[in-house]
């Protein structure tokens, strides 16, 4: 479910709130592999399927920066805000990967807005993000996201 968010004011309202979860998406061993191709990252973890099936997670796993270049796509389910200004991605405070994603295993997002600060000319927001592994203890993202609103 979208969170619609309409204007600062309804996005102020929202400061602190879990926004719930995307849906599940599949990350495939096809799209490893093209990660690996556009990002020149062949380790043996991540494409050789054999090699991987031996090593520490059973199968090859896909790239913490894989899982993070998703939180557009995955966030955009979670979150909409309309009547903002123009948005840009600023950075982020915090970036950890604290357990694998197994090939052809489902993740999902959850988001927090986390904070909310004024600068001239507009607004800051940070968006704390996790993506979860469907069955596994641990999360394979967490992460502090910064997005600046400009009016």
């Amino acid at each position: 479910m979208t969170v619609e968010i309409n204007g600062i004011a309804d996005l102020k309202e929202h400061v602190g709130k879990h926004l719930g979860y995307s849906g599940w998406f599949k990350v495939t061993q096809e799209q490893i592999n093209q990660f690996a191709d556009a990002t020149g990252d062949h380790q043996w973890i991540h494409v050789d399927t054999k090699a991987a099936a031996a090593g520490p997670y059973g199968s090859t796993i896909a790239h913490g920066y894989l899982v993070l270049s998703l939180i557009p796509k995955l966030l955009h389910e979670v979150l909409s805000l309309n009547q903002t200004g123009i948005a840009v991605n600023y950075g982020a405070n915090k970036i950890r990967f604290p357990g694998p994603v197994p090939a052809n295993s489902n993740i999902r997002l959850g988001a927090i807005i986390a904070q909310l600060d004024e600068f001239q000319g507009g607004l800051q927001l940070t968006v704390e993000v996790t993506i979860e592994v469907e069955n596994s203890p641990k999360p394979s993202l967490a992460a502090q996201l910064l997005y600046r609103y400009y009016q």
